[in-house]
C-alpha cells in the first residue's frame, strides 16, 4: 500500500479526475536498486511520480504504463538484462509482458501496473421518486452519479450521461440542449411520450442533436415503478456507455471518484512510440520523454545517457534549441 507523499498525490489524482497507473516492484532480482512494495505513479502525459528503477526501467514502465491506460487492463512486466528485440515477449492481453532492457546491470524487475481510471460520471437532476431511485442503481453499479436541481446541475465534456427527471421544474430544456451540445453520449428526459416529443421539438440545438435525446427514458421492458423504471434507464445507460470507445473504467480504490461539479474525466491518450536510436529500447513520445531535434526530425531517447551518446556522434545533426 502506498504512503506518504505518494498517496497524497494519488488522493489528487482521484480528487480531480484524471487517470494514472500504480506501478508496484512485485520482485527485484539483485543487483537492482529497487525492492519489492516501491511504487511509483505514472500519469497521463508520461510524467513518473515514485521511484521503481533507473532511467531504463522508467522508460519501459512509461511505454507499457501508458499502454495500459488506453486499455484499462492492469499488466505485470518483467524487465529482464539483454538486448530489445522487434517483439516484445508476451501478451498484454495475457496480462503478462517480459521486455528486455540493454540498460539493466544484471538484475531483473517485475512491476505490477494498474490502471486507475475515474469512475464514470452520470448527472442526475430531479427529486422525485425515479431520479432518487436512478442515482441508488447508478452507484451501485459503480457510477458517479451527483443529483441535482436544474438550475445546479452542470453537465460536463466526459459525463457518461445526463438524465432530467425534475417532471417539467424548470431549465429543462436549456440543461438538455447544453448536454447534447457538450457532446454527452447519453442524454434523457423522464416524460411522456407526448411531453417528451414536445420538449424535443422546442429545443434550441439542430435537429440531428434534437434526434439525439432519449424520451421517453429506458428501454421498453414494460416498467412502471420507479425503481423498474430506474432499472430500464440504466440498463439503456449501460447498452450506450459500452458501445462507446475507450479503456474499461475501473472506480479508484473499489469507489466511485469524487469530483468537483465541472470536473472532467480525463482520457488516456494514444501512447505513440520511438526507437531509441543508441540502445534500440522502444519508448513512449511523450511531454517527459528525452528527446533531441535534428534536421531529420525530433529523435527520442531512454534517457540522458543515450541522449548525450548521440549528441556527441551526431553533433552537426542538431538544432540548436
Amino acid at each position: 500500500m502506498i504512503s506518504g507523499e505518494l498517496a497524497e498525490r494519488a488522493a489528487g489524482l482521484v480528487q480531480s479526475r484524471r487517470a494514472f497507473v500504480l506501478a508496484t516492484v512485485v520482485r527485484a532480482r539483485r543487483p537492482t536498486s529497487v525492492r519489492p512494495g516501491d511504487a511509483a505513479i505514472v500519469t497521463a502525459d508520461g510524467t513518473i511520480d515514485g521511484f521503481i528503477g533507473g532511467v531504463c526501467a522508467e522508460a519501459a514502465v512509461r511505454l507499457h504504463a501508458l499502454r495500459a491506460l488506453e486499455t484499462g487492463e492492469p499488466l505485470l512486466l518483467r524487465l529482464v538484462p539483454g538486448e530489445p528485440s522487434s517483439e516484445t515477449t508476451g501478451d498484454p492481453a495475457d496480462g503478462a509482458v517480459v521486455e528486455r532492457n540493454p540498460c539493466l546491470s544484471g538484475g531483473e524487475l517485475e512491476l505490477f501496473l494498474e490502471p486507475r481510471t475515474p469512475a464514470p460520471r452520470l448527472v442526475i437532476v430531479g427529486d422525485a421518486p425515479i431520479a432518487r431511485a436512478v442515482e441508488k442503481l447508478a452507484r451501485a453499479a459503480g457510477y458517479e452519479a451527483p443529483r441535482s436541481s436544474a438550475a445546479e446541475a452542470a453537465p460536463a465534456p466526459g459525463d457518461a450521461a445526463l438524465i432530467v427527471a425534475s417532471h417539467g421544474a424548470g431549465e429543462e430544456e436549456r440543461l438538455l440542449a447544453e448536454a447534447l451540445q457538450t457532446g454527452i453520449p447519453y442524454v434523457a428526459l423522464v416524460a411522456s411520450r407526448t411531453r417528451g416529443e414536445a420538449v424535443r421539438a422546442a429545443l434550441a440545438v439542430p435537429a440531428e442533436l434534437r434526434r439525439q435525446l432519449h424520451t421517453p427514458a429506458g428501454l421498453d421492458i414494460g416498467a412502471r415503478t420507479p425503481a423498474e423504471i430506474a432499472v430500464s434507464i440504466l440498463a439503456e445507460v449501460i447498452r450506450e456507455h459500452r458501445a462507446q470507445p475507450g479503456p474499461r473504467e475501473a472506480p479508484i480504490a473499489g469507489e466511485a471518484a469524487v469530483a468537483g461539479e465541472a470536473a472532467v474525466a480525463e482520457r488516456a491518450p494514444v501512447a505513440k512510440s520511438a526507437t531509441d536510436p543508441i540502445c534500440g529500447m522502444t519508448v513512449a513520445i511523450g511531454a517527459s520523454t528525452v528527446s533531441l531535434e535534428t534536421r531529420a526530425g525530433r529523435v527520442h531517447f531512454c534517457g540522458e545517457r543515450c541522449r548525450d551518446a548521440y549528441a556527441h556522434q551526431h553533433a552537426s545533426e542538431l538544432v540548436a534549441p
